[in-house]
């Protein structure tokens, strides 16, 4: 399935010349180059793919990453940017021709504005360190991916992260005000503005999600919001996905909104219930969390209202949150779903499709359908709300055959994702898990034009090069297809 291209390493005299060129560019304890000290970057949160990178360079300051660039920029050597090698799609996958630029120390929140509500930080920065430093002020900082507490502000640019409270929230390019970024040439630029808006076009958007391929961000301004007063959640158990898939529906159909609505199914809740003992319906087949915040007022009237929808789907148990220590106890198997199920397989693989969310009932029958047919488990956990798939196919690495099924399983997963009108990611952006799966979400013109972006940001693709955007030459080997979105096709299953 991934887009794993080997590249010829870089010679060895050639090698020599840049490590010292960056030797002297940068403090002794900002550039690794020695096998051991190379072995803990060979991959990102994509940990099937590994690769050791030439050298890693760890920079304190703006001026030591252009220092980096400038030079590999000289020398034509790739650079790819790192976080907190948290990401799920190999993004951050290193290159063994390249240099893995690794913004993780520089870590600072550098001010934070009270009366505009919005802080600027650097992109090494942890997610959650922001609304723990801005806590005292009754804010917060929105987007809360699960890996909130280790993933980078950086990275989360980078992916457009999201988060179980992204339904009402949004993702993180709905919560940016400005990126200070360094092009491939080491150029510094500025998108964006302090202000709510800015001129032009919304270049802001464009570098959200583009997943190090246009620009190095360097540094961030996001905005803050005020605490809610008041948060609480249902948690409703179904006897099957699809009635719960079809309960999500019903909530949004019936005009609420809630902070964040997630869903996790029978394998998922056993996982995170052995794990953490939150209290989940365990002998149910699927359930839902359904936060509500705001005033108090309004939350006591949405609890009702989502409690009676709930019913009425035919929930077999309705809980709700009674104090904050409760919320937080529903959240916690949720938030931790992934380690959860990490101890059940000795492997998993992660998908980040996105569905429109009637289309939720059919596309959680069709994948119990793939996973018998493929023999590989799923476990589910997703944003319900909107529609952001992210199954957990349980594999063994050292059963033969067994990688080779997932990849092919999880390729279908996301076909049927587009086939219904979605996408291949919602949030863990495509890097080289999802570029085959790129083919047949897009025309070759629409490839085109995605490489033509890339090309006015880093004429000499030295960014990231090969990750998100597959050649069209890669797609004519793959068998692209055209997609008529809205169709609803029921193929039939592959054969092996």
């Amino acid at each position: 399935m991934n887009a794993l291209v080997e590249r010829p390493p870089l010679a060895p005299e050639r090698r020599r010349r840049l490590i010292a060129t960056l030797r002297g560019l940068l403090p002794a304890d900002a550039l690794l180059s020695a096998d051991e000290a190379l072995r803990p970057y060979e991959c990102d949160g994509l940990s099937a793919y590994r690769s050791r990178p030439l050298a890693v360079a760890l920079p304190h300051s703006i001026a030591e990453t252009q220092a980096v660039l400038r030079a590999c920029h000289a020398a034509g050597i790739p650079v790819v940017a790192r976080g907190s090698g948290t990401g799920l799609s190999g993004g951050a996958y290193p290159l063994s021709d390249g240099v893995l630029l690794s913004l993780a120390r520089m870590k600072s929140i550098l001010s934070i504005d009270l009366e505009n509500r919005s802080a600027r930080v650097q992109p090494g920065v942890r997610n959650l360190a922001i609304s723990e430093a801005v806590a005292p002020y009754g804010l917060y900082y929105a987007p809360d991916p699960s890996s909130q507490i280790a993933c980078s502000i950086g990275g989360n640019v980078a992916e457009n992260s999201g988060g179980v409270h992204c339904l009402k929230y949004g993702l993180t390019t709905h919560n940016l005000l400005k990126l200070e970024v360094l092009l491939a040439d080491g150029e510094r630029v500025t998108i964006g503005a302090d202000a709510l808006d800015a001129a032009g076009y919304d270049l802001l958007a464009l570098m959200t999600g583009s997943e190090g391929l246009l620009g190095v961000v360097v540094e961030v301004t996001v905005k803050l919001l005020p605490k809610p007063e008041s948060a609480r959640v249902v948690m409703a158990a179904f006897d099957s996905v699809e009635a719960c898939g079809a309960a999500v529906g019903d909530v949004i159909g019936a005009g609420i909104i809630p902070a964040g609505m997630e869903m996790m199914d029978k394998p998922a809740m056993g996982a995170a219930e052995d794990f953490l003992h939150c209290g989940y319906p365990v002998g149910s087949e699927a359930m839902v969390l359904v936060e509500l915040d705001g005033l108090p007022e309004e939350v006591e009237d949405g609890i009702r209202r989502v409690e009676a929808v709930m019913r009425a789907r035919g929930a077999t148990d309705v809980r709700v949150s009674r104090n904050e220590a409760e919320r937080a106890n529903f959240w916690a198997g949720r938030k931790n779903a992934f380690p959860a199920v990490g101890r059940i397989s000795p492997d998993y693989y992660c998908i980040d499709g996105t569905i429109p969310r009637g289309q939720l009932p059919h596309v959680l029958g069709r994948m119990r359908e793939l996973s018998t047919h493929y023999r590989q488990r799923i476990a589910n956990v997703f944003h319900a709300g909107d529609g952001n798939l992210h199954p957990l196919i349980l594999y063994d690495a050292n059963q033969p055959g067994e990688m080779e099924r997932t990849e092919a399983l999880a390729l279908d997963i996301l076909k049927l994702c587009v086939d219904v009108g979605g996408t291949i990611t919602g949030e863990h952006g495509v890097g080289i898990e999802k570029i085959n799966a790129m083919c047949h979400q897009f025309t070759s013109a629409e490839i085109e034009q995605f490489h033509a972006v890339k090309h006015a940001f880093d004429p000499a693709e030295t960014l990231n090069p090969g990750k998100a955007i597959p050649t069209l030459h890669r797609c004519a080997e793959f068998g692209a297809l055209h997609v008529h979105h809205g169709q609803l096709p029921h193929p039939e299953l592959p054969r092996f």
